[in-house]
Formats: C-alpha cells, sequence, structure tokens
C-alpha cells in the first residue's frame, strides 16, 4: 500500500472522487507496492482501486485508454525506498570517498527497478526468485547486470556476500524469458582479469541475443583507500593487453553472430595510448553511459555539425571569448574541437583548461568527478573570458551542485565569470562556444 500525495484536477482519478492523503492498497485485487506495480496493473482499460481513508477502505472503477495515467502523485518515484546495495566490493567507488561529504552520497544503491526505470546497474544480490519471477511477468527489460566476473567463488570474494555466486544462475533465466540484459565488468588488476575475463566473457556470449553488450570498465581509484582492499592501476602496456584480449573475442563473436557484444571503456585506450575506434564499431552506442564510445560520439557529432557552421553565422556575434574546463581525459579531445572551431570562426577564442582531480586523486582524471574547490583552485587568475564552461556532468542531475557542495553560482562568484553547465554534445558545444545555445 502506499499513499497518495496529490490528485490531478480533472484527472480520472479526480472525477471518481479519489483525494491526497488517500492509501492505494490494490488494482484490480493485486496488492501494489511500487511504481512497477503500478504501471503494470495500470495498463488494464478497466481498474478498479482498492484504497483506504481515514482508515476505512472503499472502492473506484475507472475506465480508461491502455496506456493513459489517471492523475495519481505519490511520495516517492518509486513509491518505495531505494533497495541499498548489500554487498562490500573490494573496488567500491562510494567506499572510496572521503569523510565528511553530504549524507547522500554515501548511499549504494542496488535497485532493479532502476535498472529498468533510469539504467542503473544491478548486482542481483538481494534479488530473490519472486523478483525474478517479477520481472519476468511484467517483461521488465532490458536489465543492466554488474557482473564482474561469472566465476561464481571469485564473485563472492570480489563482492564479500555469500548470494553473489549463486544469484548467476538469474542470468539464464531471464534471458530464457526473453529479458534484454546489459552487461558490466569492472576489472580489478590481477583479479578478474586474464583467463578469468576470458572465462567470464565466454559464458556471458552463451546467453546469446539476449545478452546485448557487455562493458570492460577499470576500477575507479581514488586517494582515500586506506584500509581497503590493495588495488592497483593498470599500466599502459596492462591496458593495452585487456584490448587486445577483448577486441580478439568481439571479433570472434562479430563472426558468430554479427555483434561484436564486447567493448572496453575509452579510459583503456586512454591509458594505452592508443587511438580510439571509429562510429561503425560501436553499434549504436549500447555502453555509451559506462564511457564506451563517449569520445568517439563527441568527435562524431562535432564533426557533423560543423557542415552547418554557416547556417549559425548571421547569429554569431564577434569577438567572443570563452574558456572550458574539462578533465585530464578529455582535455586534448576538447582541445583539438576548440583550435578547429577558432580556426574557422572569425573573432572566437576558446581558452580550454585541463583540471587534474586532487580532491579524489590523480588517477582520476574522468570530468565527471571534477569539484568546483579543484576547478576554483586550478582556474584563479587564469583568462576565462566571457563565459565559463562546465561539463554538466559534474553536477548532480536533480540540483545545481558539485560533489564537493559548491554550486556553480558560488564558483561564478569567486572567480568573477559567468558559469554555464555545457552539454556533454558535439554539435551543442559548436552552438555554446558561439554564444547560441
Amino acid at each position: 500500500m502506499v499513499k497518495i500525495t496529490s490528485v490531478a484536477p480533472n484527472s480520472r482519478a479526480a472525477r471518481h472522487g479519489v483525494q491526497a492523503n488517500d492509501i492505494l492498497i490494490s488494482i484490480n485485487g493485486r496488492t501494489v507496492t511500487d511504481v512497477l506495480d503500478y504501471r503494470f496493473f495500470l495498463t488494464d482499460t478497466r481498474v478498479t482501486l482498492g484504497l483506504e481513508r481515514d482508515g476505512e477502505p472503499y472502492e473506484v472503477t475507472i475506465s480508461k485508454r491502455e496506456y493513459d495515467d489517471i492523475g495519481l502523485d505519490f511520495e516517492t518515484p518509486l513509491m518505495d525506498k531505494k533497495h541499498s546495495c548489500e554487498n562490500k566490493c573490494i573496488f567500491c567507488f562510494i567506499d572510496q570517498l572521503p569523510k565528511g561529504m553530504r549524507e547522500t552520497l554515501y548511499f549504494k544503491d542496488d535497485d532493479s527497478r532502476l535498472s529498468f526505470l533510469h539504467g542503473n546497474f544491478i548486482t542481483m544480490t538481494n534479488l530473490r526468485d519472486a523478483d525474478i519471477d517479477r520481472i519476468i511477468e511484467m517483461h521488465i527489460s532490458p536489465v543492466n547486470v554488474s557482473v564482474h566476473t561469472t566465476n561464481p567463488e571469485l564473485r563472492v570474494k570480489m563482492m564479500h556476500n555469500k548470494r553473489a555466486g549463486e544469484v548467476l544462475n538469474y542470468l539464464p533465466r531471464m534471458a530464457e524469458a526473453g529479458i534484454t540484459l546489459c552487461g558490466q565488468i569492472v576489472l580489478c588488476r590481477g583479479i578478474n582479469d586474464g583467463e578469468e575475463l576470458d572465462r567470464s566473457m565466454r559464458d556471458l556470449f552463451a546467453l546469446g541475443d539476449a545478452m546485448e553488450s557487455v562493458s570492460i570498465v577499470p576500477a575507479g581509484l581514488t586517494r582515500y583507500r586506506q584500509k581497503l582492499f590493495p588495488l592497483e592501476p593498470y599500466t599502459k602496456d596492462e591496458a593495452a593487453a585487456i584490448i587486445r584480449q577483448v577486441e580478439a573475442f568481439a571479433d570472434e563473436c562479430y563472426a558468430a553472430c554479427g555483434s561484436r557484444k564486447f567493448f572496453c571503456a575509452d579510459e583503456l585506450y586512454l591509458t594505452a595510448g592508443l587511438p580510439l575506434p571509429e562510429e561503425h564499431f560501436y553499434e549504436g552506442y549500447p555502453q555509451i553511459e559506462n564511457g564506451v564510445g563517449m569520445i568517439t560520439s563527441l568527435l562524431t557529432e562535432f564533426e557533423d555539425e560543423l557542415n552547418y557552421l554557416d547556417e549559425y553565422m548571421a547569429d554569431y556575434h564577434a569577438p567572443r571569448r570563452v574558456s572550458v574546463a574539462t578533465g585530464v581525459a578529455a582535455y586534448p579531445t576538447i582541445r583539438a574541437m576548440a583550435a578547429r572551431l577558432e580556426a574557422m570562426v572569425e573573432g572566437l577564442e576558446i581558452r580550454v583548461y585541463e583540471i587534474i582531480n586532487h580532491f579524489f586523486g590523480e588517477s582520476i582524471t574522468v570530468a565527471g568527478l571534477l569539484t568546483g574547490t579543484d576547478m576554483y583552485e586550478q582556474l584563479k587568475g587564469r583568462e576565462l573570458g566571457d563565459e565559463l564552461f562546465i561539463p554538466e556532468n559534474t553536477l548532480r542531475a536533480d540540483e545545481a551542485m558539485f560533489l564537493d557542495d559548491m554550486t556553480p553560482d558560488e564558483l561564478s562568484e569567486k572567480l568573477g565569470v559567468p558559469v554555464r553547465a555545457g552539454k556533454n554534445n558535439g554539435a551543442a558545444f559548436i552552438r555554446e562556444m558561439l554564444g547560441l545555445e
């Protein structure tokens, strides 16, 4: 049962007398516990809501089209609390955060509902047979799974959870039921790489078409790993060897089924000093949110949009001087894009600044983990022009705030220049630099 917080005026629910603070108990006799139950049961064209008001039960019956909403809102988007992680993974990034940060940053979610709704990856260790039955019944797809290894004993050791091995059996169950799966393997040096990685790739490929894609991502290691499992970053040669290993297996997959399925994160190519693959290699970027193909996508969008540059020039006003802050990994790409655009647009000056991550440690090179403090310390006194652009993924999705609690407005005040969040999109980059977006 879930509490209704508001009812949209003139909605179907409102016209049937449903009110805020009523309790929704069931739909067509089936108990509602969360948003998945609600959305799944609500697809019927005739729904009887079991409700309670001031302790007294009552019912209303509503006729509707299959996917029409009835106008109810609830206390949380999930209509329930988030399911927290029950693991103690040896590479967990949250365990590597410093003390004293805001409390929400320390919450570890491992919620299958968020996997479906928002693309989060889950370990499956807090799922039971009934949960898998519900996923299959509702055809919740795709499900994104943090696999890491298909060796049951090794998975237990890596996650410090005795169920970590047995829940691997859920993968073939979901695959056989037609549930699309996306996998993730976070590689830890000397732990789940080498022969163990070969085993994991073979086992996941054996799931057939259900396993849509798998990302191979190196563990992110901050400077706050005191008293944690000892892990070391991959060297340049080791990263290159992993790429060769994964690409060789992916070539076999492509020959067998027409899809590579297994993709290394951009970070491995950058560490290895190897060129990133071209766009066709990534097969539509199924793992771009995991940092797989992100730079290639950015460059492709940028190059495509340059073909339409003349269309922008009527609205562009020179001179224009702007600056861009980015992480170590993306700096060469952003700098090259800026130089190309400067050469094509008269009166445009773009300064690109590489921000080293002192907060989490210099081994963290992705832009999304930059803090306001590091940006301020490394940009103060620098020539920033008319505007400073920062990566939008440095800010929380639900609140304009960096990981260290500084806000863009505070950074702007400290630096004395307007600060704007720039989109991670090559076409948007051009419009932003020209002052048109």
